[in-house]
């Protein structure tokens, strides 16, 4: 019967690996350890070669509270944990400077802190200061995690229809007749403005260009009443009245613009 594969310890495959390490590819004493090592633990070479590339390694041994408090609580050292948070990002100044977790702890244990769940005084040696900053590590309420910016992730909305982006800006198109219409001594020469939807989940658009003598609400208005209302192009999916409305007003679009 052939032994498993568990036959050979893991250490002995660990010193197995370091020997051969040490060795060339093609260095005779590689046939002779590999030869060696599979005859002591009743296993083929092909065998220890498997084992070898399998990469097992010993398993590191932990106590079985890793990780928990052992003289406090979790909770209380969840709560106290945010306290010195707390503390170090109210105490830092312009230069990044903050209180140290020992000082943090000798006001605590000195004076105490008012917090929203009521005033919290430690007693004295009741924590160290390095078994705290492992455990403001371990929850994440470390300093430089505490006060690192939160990633920037892109809005979008989850269904079709929920929000669109409404924006009116003037038109690039210059070269156009003057309709019989304007009165350029009463108001004097309209600006062609292309007004616009766009759908934040799909991206499907409508435009259309209208003549208004600045932003008028009444033309935005208009706008807004044809994009919603069924359109005569079938192929134009762009219809009812979104969940929420996205303006770009002039001053934004002014800010933007002198910004880049």
């Amino acid at each position: 019967m052939t032994p498993p594969a568990s036959a050979v310890p893991i250490e002995a495959l660990a010193g197995l690996r370091r020997r051969l390490a040490a060795l060339s590819a093609r260095h005779p004493e590689r046939r002779r350890l590999m030869e060696a090592t599979a005859q002591l633990y009743a296993v083929s070479r092909a065998t220890l070669y498997r084992l070898l590339r399998e990469g097992r390694r010993p398993k590191e041994a932990y106590r079985s509270d890793r990780g928990r408090p052992r003289h406090l609580p979790a909770d209380e050292i969840e709560r106290l944990c945010t306290i010195v948070a707390a503390m170090k990002i109210r105490t830092t100044n312009r230069k990044g400077r903050h209180l140290s977790t020992v000082r943090v702890l000798e006001l605590l244990e000195k004076y105490g802190v008012d917090t929203p769940d009521g005033f919290v005084k430690l007693d004295k040696n009741r924590i160290t200061a390095s078994t705290l900053n492992r455990h403001l590590s371990r929850l994440g309420y470390d300093h430089q995690r505490m006060i690192r910016e939160p990633p920037a992730v892109r809005f979008q909305a989850e269904h079709s229809n929920a929000l669109w982006h409404f924006d009116m800006s003037p038109s690039d198109l210059k070269q156009l007749k003057a309709p019989p219409w304007i009165d350029p001594e009463r108001q004097g020469a309209p600006t062609l403005m292309l007004f616009s939807v766009v759908d934040d989940r799909s991206g499907v658009a409508y435009q259309e260009y209208r003549c208004v003598y600045g932003e008028e609400v009444e033309a935005a208005l208009k706008f807004l009443f044809n994009a919603m209302a069924p359109k005569a192009n079938q192929g134009n999916p762009l219809q009812g009245i979104p969940s929420a409305l996205h303006l770009t007003t002039a001053r934004s679009r002014s800010r933007r613009c002198s910004s880049g």
